[in-house]
């Protein structure tokens, strides 16, 4: 696919710290990863992240020259107090997604977002190509 890339850390083999990213399930996938599957249509790329989870006001998406991040950030506190005041039950969670792409090629200024039922679609049109312009050279 031309151009969209993601960016991953890619640290080798003596890296002491390879095996935790891998998790428990060993299968190289990052349980919190940002799953994202990328199409290309004729004039465009669609790109579908799936951000289970989170609101639309926890996502960013910030366009930098030719890289596209994708962040996404939620944190959550349940407490449950007694009559008295202290604590039943008392449970925090956080989530917290990264991402970035290479968007070479890319019309940045028409790229569109929408985010329905856990799914961002983002729409990046492809750039048009820059025809040079023709002229007629005089003789003389």
């Amino acid at each position: 696919m031309y151009g969209l890339t993601p960016f991953e850390k890619n640290f080798g083999l003596f890296d002491p710290f390879a095996e935790l990213d891998r998790g428990f399930f060993k299968d190289g996938q990052r349980v919190n990863a940002c799953r994202t599957d990328i199409r290309e249509e004729d004039d465009k790329y669609v790109m579908e992240s799936e951000l289970p989870g989170f609101n639309k006001e926890d996502i960013t998406v910030d366009i930098s020259g030719t890289s596209l991040t994708l962040k996404a950030e939620h944190s959550e506190n349940n407490d449950e107090k007694d009559k008295n005041g202290k604590y039943i039950r008392r449970e925090r969670s956080y989530g917290s997604y990264q991402r970035s792409f290479d968007i070479t090629g890319i019309d940045a200024d028409n790229i569109h977002a929408d985010y329905k039922n856990g799914i961002l679609i983002m729409t990046l049109p492809k750039k048009k190509p820059d025809v040079p312009a023709s002229r007629r050279l005089e003789i003389q």
